[in-house]
């Protein structure tokens, strides 16, 4: 059996799930569209800003903890820093009953590229 790469998966991932741009949430922002926005990315990358009333979950804990903090009818748009963690957990969330859960492109960093609101 052939071995699949980290980037194998993520570009699987990428091809089950809605990915959305970083132009995208800021309009879904400027209509108050409600929705999650679930930051996957480690402590200390939080620490360093994320988009304004983020919730954060690192992507090591989502199985165990999503359940308990978020309900699977939310609107849910997952990030990280570039995109691909962030996919990984958006298919995740899917494959555990999550059906209006979509990834953001590019990332953390595709936001700070458009000058997306930064809280923290």
């Amino acid at each position: 059996m052939a071995h699949k790469t980290g980037q194998d998966l993520i570009d699987e991932a990428k091809q089950q799930i809605e990915e959305v741009t970083p132009e995208q949430v800021r309009d879904m922002q400027a209509r108050h569209e409600r929705a999650v926005f679930l930051d996957v990315r480690e402590p200390n990358e939080w620490n360093l800003g994320r988009l304004p009333h983020a919730v954060h979950l690192p992507r090591g804990n989502l199985e165990s903890k999503v359940e308990a903090i978020l309900d699977r009818d939310q609107k849910i748009v997952v990030y990280c820093a570039r995109g691909n963690r962030s996919a990984l957990a958006a298919l995740t969330m899917k494959q555990m009953g999550y059906e209006n859960v979509s990834s953001m492109a590019r990332g953390f960093m595709g936001w700070a590229d458009i000058n997306g609101e930064i809280e923290g």
